[in-house]
């Protein structure tokens, strides 16, 4: 990760200066994973600032040995975020959601929009992931859409490297084998509905039953959606 990192979550809880250093230093990250998971600005916005309260109440357990600021932080953002889903998840009243949220100014929502609108492959490419097992989607999402190491990965979810490539290897796997499903469905439907075309009709005048068929030429099958393939790529 970004080798300029400086100083330790636990020293920036103890000075004011030193924390709104590490804030402005690591901000724009954390929103970029946030808006690679919700797309609504004021939910952006309030769940960047949770992650950093959380941060505060979790400061000493930052552990540089087992990665960098941006991976630990990470973790606390998808701690933070699970819990905001279970949280929606849980509740009856739409009302309930909206109410404790800060009001954002005109600029606030066209900034953050921008991002949103900018991490939305990043969503696309998590929505592919929605069917392999929490933890095999754990260490995908990290990797392969939030772009950590195999190593930082491993750090951000607790567990060890030899787990998280594991989990790693078993996903791409299981993604390259939809993929290749997918690959091998949509030649199937579009040769079929090539022949279907291409199949002569009752002809139903003398003069046109003498007129040659001409026969279309197949066309090319789709490839799988680009976040299947996205996230399919790459070794353990």
């Amino acid at each position: 990760m970004d080798g300029a990192e400086r100083g330790e979550p636990e020293a920036a809880l103890r000075d004011p200066r030193l924390f709104e250093d590490f804030y402005r230093r690591h901000v724009d990250a954390v929103l970029r994973f946030v808006a690679r998971r919700v797309d609504d600005p004021h939910t952006a916005a309030d769940l960047t600032a949770e992650i950093f309260l959380a941060v505060l109440d979790s400061a000493a357990s930052y552990r540089p040995g087992l990665g960098s600021e941006t991976a630990w932080l990470y973790g606390v953002a998808r701690n933070v975020v699970s819990s905001e889903r279970r949280r929606i998840a849980r509740e009856t009243a739409r009302d309930l959601r909206l109410s404790g949220r800060r009001l954002l100014d005109a600029d606030d929502v066209v900034r953050l929009e921008d991002k949103l609108d900018a991490e939305s492959p990043g969503r696309r490419a998590l929505a592919a992931l929605a069917r392999l097992p929490e933890g095999e989607r754990a260490v995908m999402e990290l990797i392969a859409v939030d772009q950590l190491t195999v190593t930082e990965a491993a750090a951000a979810l607790g567990i060890r490297q030899v787990t998280a490539r594991v989990r790693l290897h078993r996903a791409r796997r299981a993604l390259r084998a939809e993929a290749a499903a997918t690959t091998a469905s949509t030649a199937t439907t579009a040769s079929t509905a090539t022949t279907a075309s291409t199949t002569p009709t009752a002809l139903t005048t003398p003069m046109a039953s003498a007129a040659p068929v001409t026969r279309g030429r197949p066309k090319a099958a789709r490839t799988p959606d680009g976040p299947l393939m996205y996230v399919a790529g790459g070794e353990a």
